[in-house]
């Protein structure tokens, strides 16, 4: 089969493309199936897409993307499928996928992660947000043949418009990438860490209470966040790495506990425990909010902890900081669910029975 995914980043830079689908595409070969990226904005746009300034470069940048779907619509009739990762192109109605579905009679296979049929403002995005369209998620998995969706509440969604929807877990390539193990043994300075892009930075507020208060009392720890942008946190432990494709893993190791706290609304429902999912398949037990599939993927004691209070969190850090054969237990089975449930080797056949 020739395969088109209409995505919107160029290739190995986002991470909902990283680990939705990218790394499937060695295995669409494998079984013998011819496949073609094609992102709606260029390498040079997204190197200044979440800058300051340059407003007229990526306001060129979005009509070169424009211009490149346009031109797109003219090869679409020789491909099988079209997967369509979360849109065709970033503001407005869906036209290019009314296009391919209806006139052009092609299977979609419509992909997301997110709730991103609701606006999630922040500063960075709040320009566009006035014409982002997200309603058109729902017309989307109306036209689709399949809907690819990251967690059981996503599906649920997609099948109000549509009864084809598939979960389809991100994923963690446990093989060629997340393929080391955290030991807890070893001498060092107690780092708890937390990783993501600012639009989640928010998430740490409730947290911070419980950081400060240990701090206070003379525990020894760092508190490492790894992101795009620096925090303002007050906090004297924090030490701030910038997010750095080639030191991903090794960053990631360097933690002996992960946090993922969200907020209880429809937007964190949607998450599809991404964060969680990194920390696990390196060996690091994972503290989560309960909130969407954090609850699914994490069980309490036995491979991280669920925190739905401050003195529940306090009380897991607590116990984790003090007990590195506890991290160690933890992280064992940590990565053995993983392994089990959301690597690549488990979901492939999953993945490639979207395009049947």
């Amino acid at each position: 089969m020739r395969i088109l995914f209409v995505v919107p980043y160029p290739p190995g830079r986002a991470p909902s493309q990283r680990f939705r689908f990218e790394q499937y595409l060695d295995a669409l070969v494998a079984n013998g199936h011819q496949y073609r990226l094609a992102p709606f904005i260029s390498v040079a746009t997204w190197n200044i897409l979440y800058k300051p300034g340059q407003t007229a470069a990526k306001a060129l940048g979005i009509l070169g993307g424009f211009a490149r779907r346009v031109g797109l619509l003219f090869t679409v009739p020789k491909y099988d499928f079209v997967f369509v990762h979360r849109e065709a192109a970033p503001i407005g109605p869906p036209v290019f996928e009314w296009l391919m579905a209806k006139v052009l009679g092609k299977k979609i296979i419509y992909d997301f992660d997110d709730a991103i049929w609701l606006a999630n403002t922040s500063e960075a995005n709040k320009i566009a947000a006035g014409v982002k369209w997200h309603h058109k998620v729902a017309d989307i998995c109306r036209l689709a043949y399949k809907n690819s969706c990251g967690n059981a509440y996503l599906a649920a969604y997609a099948r109000q418009f549509n009864p084809r929807a598939i979960v389809n877990p991100t994923t963690i390539d446990t093989v060629h990438l997340h393929n080391q193990v955290r030991d807890q043994a070893l001498p060092g300075r107690l780092v708890i860490g937390w990783t993501g892009t600012h639009s989640t930075l928010k998430y740490l507020n409730q947290v911070v209470p419980v950081l400060a208060k240990l701090e206070n009392e003379g525990l020894e720890f760092e508190f490492r966040v790894i992101s795009n942008q620096p925090p303002a946190l007050p906090l004297r432990s924090l030490v701030y790495l910038p997010w750095r494709k080639d030191t991903e893993i090794a960053d990631l190791l360097g933690f002996h506990v992960g946090l993922m706290p969200l907020e209880d609304d429809p937007w964190a429902n949607g998450k599809c425990a991404f964060k969680a999912l990194q920390y696990m398949a390196l060996g690091v037990p994972a503290l989560v909010s309960p909130v969407g599939m954090n609850t699914e993927v994490v069980q309490s004691g036995v491979n991280g902890f669920v925190c739905a209070t401050p003195a529940e969190w306090e009380a897991s850090l607590r116990l984790l900081l003090a007990d590195a054969s506890l991290r160690q237990h933890l992280g064992v089975a940590a990565r053995a669910t993983i392994e089990q449930r959301y690597s690549v080797l488990s979901n492939t056949a999953n993945f490639l029975q979207l395009f049947s």
